[in-house]
C-alpha cells in the first residue's frame, strides 16, 4: 500500500493500485484526486520524490515482481495484469527498473525460495 503523506494523496494512489491493469493518466489521478493536473504533480513530488508517471511505473513494477513470484502466469499476462501491456513492454520496463529480465528474476526467486 503507498504511504499517506496525511492528506488527499493516499486515497488515491491506493485507488490507482487497486487499477494498475487500467489504463491511468496523470489527468485520471489528478481529477480522483481534485486537484489540477500541475498541483497533483507536484503534490507527488513533494511526498514521494518522484513523478506521478515514474510512481505508477514503479507500482506496476512491484505488481509484476509479485506476480512472477506468486504464480506460474506467461510474461504476456504478467504485463497484461500489472498494467505494463505486452510483454515487450514488461521486459524493457521490469529490466530497466530491476536489472534482469522477467524470467531470470522469477528463475532467480524460485531458487532463492527452494
Amino acid at each position: 500500500m503507498p504511504p499517506s503523506d496525511g492528506d488527499s494523496l493516499g486515497p488515491v494512489l491506493q485507488w490507482a493500485t487497486e487499477r494498475l491493469a487500467e489504463p491511468l493518466t496523470v489527468d485520471d489521478l489528478a481529477r480522483r484526486a481534485r486537484m489540477s493536473p500541475r498541483t497533483f504533480h507536484r503534490r507527488v513530488r513533494e511526498a514521494h520524490g518522484t513523478t506521478p508517471l515514474r510512481w505508477l511505473l514503479q507500482q506496476r513494477v512491484a505488481r509484476a515482481q509479485t506476480l512472477l513470484e506468486s504464480t506460474d502466469l506467461p510474461v504476456e499476462l504478467v504485463g497484461e495484469r500489472s498494467g505494463l501491456g505486452t510483454s515487450a513492454n514488461l521486459r524493457r520496463h521490469f529490466t530497466r527498473t530491476v536489472g534482469v529480465s522477467p524470467s531470470d528474476y522469477r528463475r532467480a526467486f524460485r531458487r532463492s525460495d527452494a
